[in-house]
């Protein structure tokens, strides 16, 4: 009689603890691959949609940057403004006397401005209209339009902020991007993980209720040749222990099958209850991984890379502004315009005059104790700094990129050997069995070969794992699938 046939009715029993506890049969509903489970926790899981937000708001936040750049549109003024006070009043023979005031303005200004995106400075264009009223002893009211003014305001010898952010922007936004999809490999790497504990926590199962059928057919025999005689007290009581840890062992591998189920549940943001069973085969991509091409893979995809260079363009910024912002600087600011005045509305728009305005503001330190140079000297001591920083960051991205590659070949090597482990020493344990039951072998033997095809089993499946994980962390490392030859997008 086989193994197989022999346990059969402690395994229904097993599978029978199994649907109490909150699981099912594998055969009872659709197995999910590590592929489907990796998609779905990248497309629903809590994380996925954290990150995807991530992504979003730094998206809005660049069109929000761009579109400031654009010719921007508003409207402004008092619709009205009123003040009653009393004021002092000239009177006709040179006294000075108090008399009440009503004075409302009303004025609306429409202006269009334009960031200079050489210079930096700010174009504008600007329309108003305003309305005068005072009431003293009479009334007076009077008009007065700018149809048209243009003008310009020009920091000179100071930063140009707008080139320095567009710079940083550019940068800014290819990183979120660069995060956004090392986000998605990071939930990658957890994912499977989850996958191979749930995986590993079924295998353990199945296992676990094979040992525990094997040994209570064998406790069964072992009673029989103990009345007979043919074995002594000691071998039962040894067979008889064994049964014992085994169907410790199946209980606690249930608990570990229920939790691991929970937490690949959660990460695939699955209601409680959902049935879930995992399909995992013993079949891996078939490609070797150059570790020269995933060094420059990471270095042409690595949001580390775009880091770096984000924080040298900051810190040469810094350096700019300290020599600049503490120094000598002038403003200038000039318009050129048309504007008119008159009693009733339609008279405010005619007889037009130019209206010109024209300033240049200067600013020159003389004495500073020194803190101009100072300032320089932090903010140089601090690129160097970030440039320091950077180059140990980017190096550690080469050596990532480096031995996540070489990780991958030995975690291939390590699968297909421990694959043959598993198969001989299971084969092993069947022989082994087999000769028991004859006699031929005393049970010591048995028990060895049955710890070490559960040992074999064990680390097959963890170098299952560990291949996998080894994928997607080069994936992680590059940015890059090698399976397909294609860049993560």
């Amino acid at each position: 009689m086989s193994i197989h046939s022999r346990s059969r009715p402690f395994v229904a029993r097993g599978l029978f603890w199994l649907a109490l506890s909150g699981g099912t049969p594998l055969a009872a509903q659709q197995p999910i691959t590590l592929p489907q489970a990796i998609a779905l926790a990248q497309e629903q899981g809590y994380q996925a949609r954290a990150a995807a937000a991530t992504r979003d708001a730094a998206r809005h936040r660049d069109r929000a940057f761009y579109a400031r750049l654009l010719p921007q549109l508003s409207l402004g003024g008092n619709v009205p403004f009123y003040n009653r006070s009393i004021i002092p009043v000239i009177l006709p023979d040179g006294s000075t006397g108090f008399r009440p005031q009503n004075l409302t303005n009303s004025s609306l200004t429409m202006t269009m401005s334009q960031k200079l995106p050489v210079i930096g400075g700010d174009l504008f264009v600007t329309s108003g209209l305003s309305r005068l009223a005072v009431t003293v002893d009479t009334s007076i009211r009077s008009w007065s339009s700018t149809p048209v003014q243009i003008g310009i305001r020009q920091d000179l010898f100071r930063p140009n902020a707008t080139v320095w952010d567009r710079r940083e922007e550019t940068v800014r936004s290819e990183l979120a991007e660069r995060q956004f999809l090392e986000a998605r490999e990071d939930i990658a790497i957890q994912t499977s993980a989850l996958f191979f504990d749930a995986y590993a926590a079924r295998v353990g199962l199945d296992n676990a209720v094979k040992n525990a059928a094997v040994n209570d057919t064998l406790y069964t025999l072992n009673k029989g040749r103990f009345e007979v005689g043919k074995i002594g007290e000691n071998d039962l009581l040894q067979s008889e222990l064994a049964l014992l840890r085994s169907r410790s062992s199946l209980d606690g591998a249930l608990l570990e099958h229920q939790r691991a189920a929970a937490a690949l549940r959660l990460a695939l943001n699955l209601s409680i209850g959902t049935p879930l069973e995992v399909a995992v085969t013993a079949a891996v991509p078939d490609f070797e991984a150059d570790t020269a091409r995933a060094v420059a893979e990471a270095m042409r995809n690595r949001a580390a890379v775009q880091d770096a260079e984000l924080q040298g363009v900051q810190a040469n910024r810094r350096v700019t502004e300290a020599r600049l912002n503490t120094g000598m600087g002038a403003t200038l600011q000039a318009s050129y315009g048309f504007n008119a005045t008159g009693s009733e509305f339609g008279l405010a728009y005619r007889n037009l005059q130019e209206a010109r305005t024209f300033q240049l503001a200067v600013q020159i330190p003389f004495l500073q104790w020194g803190a101009h140079k100072e300032g320089v000297q932090a903010a140089v001591a601090d690129r160097e700094r970030v440039t320091n920083l950077s180059r140990s960051v980017l190096e550690q991205t080469v050596q990532d990129a480096h031995f996540a590659a070489l990780q991958l070949s030995q975690a291939r090597r390590n699968l297909t050997i421990s694959a043959k482990a598993d198969t001989v020493a299971g084969k092993r344990f069947e022989v082994a069995y087999n000769r028991y039951v004859i006699g031929r072998i005393a049970i010591d033997n048995l028990y060895v070969a049955q710890a070490e095809k559960d040992q074999a089993l064990l680390q097959f499946v963890q170098a299952l794992r560990g291949y996998w994980q080894a994928y997607y962390r080069l994936r992680r490392a590059t940015l890059f699938d090698f399976a397909t030859g294609q860049e993560i997008l």
